[in-house]
C-alpha cells in the first residue's frame, strides 16, 4: 500500500512520515509532495488512493489538489490535516467530496494518538472522521440564525469574484428575483446594512460590504477564492458566446444591486 503525504513543511512532513509508519504497518512506501501540485502529480504518476493533505501551502493550496485529483479517481482517501478550522476551509471541503469518496478533517492541535486513529479510520477503513473541534464549529454554524444557506455561500462567492447579478443567475440556472432575493437575505446575515445610517451621509457599496464582513468572520479565504477563480474561467471559456446580454455575447455589468 503506497501513501502520499502533501506537506510543504519539512518538519510537519517528518511528523507525519512517522506517525504513519507506526500507526499504519500496512504501508509499503510513502511519497512526499511539496505542494498541491506536486501531489497532484505524484497521486496520477503512482496511482495513489491514499493521501495526507495539508491545506494552506504556498504554492497550490489542498483543497484544488484534492479537487482535481478526485475528479481523476473519486474513490482516493484524503486525510486533511490544518492548522485552521474557518468555515471557508470547511465549505470548501463540503462542496468537492464526491459521494463515494471518503475524507477526514483533523487539525495539527490533535495528539499522536489521536492522529493514529485517524489515519487508520480514514485510509484503512473508509471511515468519515472530522475532528471534535472542527465538529462543534459546524454544529454552531448550522444552529446559528447568521448561517447561510448553500445558495447563499455560491452567491457570496459569485459576488466576491465580481459577477453582477444577471451573470449570477445565468450561471446558477436561477432567476434574476431569486438571486437578488438570496442577496437581500445575505446582506442580513452578514450585518450589511448595519452601516447606512452614519452622520456622513456615505452610501456604502453593500456587495463590497458583504465580502468585506465574510472575509472578516472566516467564511470566505484566499484559497476557496483562488479555486472559485479558476471554475469561474472555465465556465466562461465554456459558455463565450452562448449567453449573450444585449447582443454582446458577453455579460453587463447594469442593473445589478
Amino acid at each position: 500500500m503506497k501513501i502520499l503525504l502533501v506537506e510543504d513543511d519539512k518538519m510537519h512532513a517528518d511528523f507525519l512520515r512517522e506517525t504513519v509508519e507506526s500507526a499504519l504497518p500496512e504501508c509499503t512506501e510513502i511519497l512526499i509532495a511539496r505542494d498541491g501540485k506536486e501531489g497532484e502529480t505524484l497521486a496520477h504518476r503512482h496511482k495513489i488512493t491514499a493521501i495526507v493533505m495539508d491545506l494552506r501551502m504556498k504554492e497550490q493550496n489542498g483543497i484544488e489538489a484534492a479537487r482535481i485529483i478526485w475528479a481523476r479517481c473519486p474513490e482516493t482517501r484524503i486525510l486533511f490535516w490544518s492548522n485552521y478550522s474557518d468555515e471557508a476551509y470547511l465549505r470548501g471541503i463540503a462542496n468537492i467530496v464526491p459521494h463515494e469518496a471518503t475524507y477526514g478533517y483533523v487539525l495539527k492541535t490533535a495528539t499522536e494518538d489521536r492522529m493514529r486513529l485517524a489515519l487508520r479510520a480514514v485510509l484503512i477503513e473508509a471511515q468519515i472522521v472530522v475532528d471534535r473541534e472542527v465538529h462543534q464549529i459546524q454544529n454552531q454554524q448550522m444552529r446559528s440564525r447568521s448561517a447561510l444557506t448553500e445558495f447563499e455561500y455560491i452567491i457570496l462567492i459569485d459576488i466576491a469574484l465580481g459577477l453582477p447579478d444577471k451573470a449570477i443567475a445565468t450561471r446558477r440556472k436561477l432567476s434574476l428575483r431569486t438571486v437578488q432575493n438570496r442577496l437581500l437575505s445575505l446582506y442580513d446575515k452578514l450585518d450589511v446594512g448595519a452601516l447606512d445610517q452614519n452622520d456622513l451621509g456615505i452610501l456604502l457599496n453593500k456587495r463590497t460590504r458583504a465580502v468585506s464582513n465574510a472575509i472578516a468572520r472566516k467564511i470566505i479565504n484566499r484559497e476557496g477564492l483562488s479555486s472559485a477563480e479558476k471554475e469561474l474561467q472555465a465556465w466562461l471559456i465554456r459558455n463565450d458566446g452562448k449567453t449573450p446580454t444585449s447582443g454582446t455575447g458577453r455579460f453587463s455589468s447594469h442593473n445589478s444591486k
